[in-house]
């Protein structure tokens, strides 16, 4: 059942392109499988935002809307399609953020492993929360969620490494905002991590 305070869910995500797209994973499975991939991961968080029923869900996407993938998933699922803001990952968080009126919650296609209740449990935290997270294990984060935009969470932080997290939590601390975590998910980047995601989800293995 949807929350009676409607949620915003806005999924960023790149373009399917054969050698621009899951690019650490193209030494051990090549830029077409990569590509793929990449594909079945966006069709993936796009279904589990649908199920959540929280709110509306905005596909935003880079470089542009207007691939072939994109407009297949705009004509199969109830989904709205907008271009990522120019910038590093912080803008165009910050800018999915701002763009609503109401709480929003930000992913990407890299968390097979969220599933509709998580975005729920994080869509009910923001009733009290400032900000809501779920942790990512290797330091970074696969969810943020806030009523509002607030800049300072997204201005100068080293995105795609160890720190994320910890300078996150911090600048939250700093302006004194009330923040929820929830348990933390792993994100697939590594080969490791197609090693367990091809265990875990067979269905969706290349």
């Amino acid at each position: 059942m949807p929350n009676a305070s409607s949620v915003n869910i806005a999924i960023l995500a790149k373009a399917p392109v054969p050698g621009r797209t899951k690019t650490r994973l193209i030494p051990a499975i090549g830029a077409h499988a990569a590509a793929v991939l990449q594909e079945r991961l966006t069709e993936r968080a796009i279904e589990t935002a649908v199920a959540a029923d929280i709110g509306p869900v905005t596909l935003w996407c880079t470089p542009d809307l207007m691939y072939v993938s994109f407009q297949d998933l705009a004509a199969r699922f109830p989904i709205v399609l907008k271009r990522q803001p120019d910038g590093d990952l912080g803008a165009r968080m910050l800018g999915a953020i701002a763009a609503n009126n109401g709480p929003t919650i930000v992913v990407g296609t890299d968390c097979p492993a969220m599933s509709p209740e998580h975005l729920r449990t994080a869509a009910n935290a923001l009733a009290e929360a400032d900000v809501v997270l779920i942790p990512a294990e290797d330091g970074g984060y696969v969810l943020i969620g806030a009523p509002v935009a607030h800049p300072q969470l997204f201005v100068d932080i080293a995105w795609g490494t160890a720190t994320v997290l910890d300078e996150t939590r911090a600048r939250i601390a700093a302006r004194g905002l009330k923040a929820t975590e929830l348990p933390a998910l792993w994100d697939l980047d590594s080969d490791a991590d197609l090693a367990r995601f091809e265990q875990m989800f067979p269905e969706m293995a290349l």
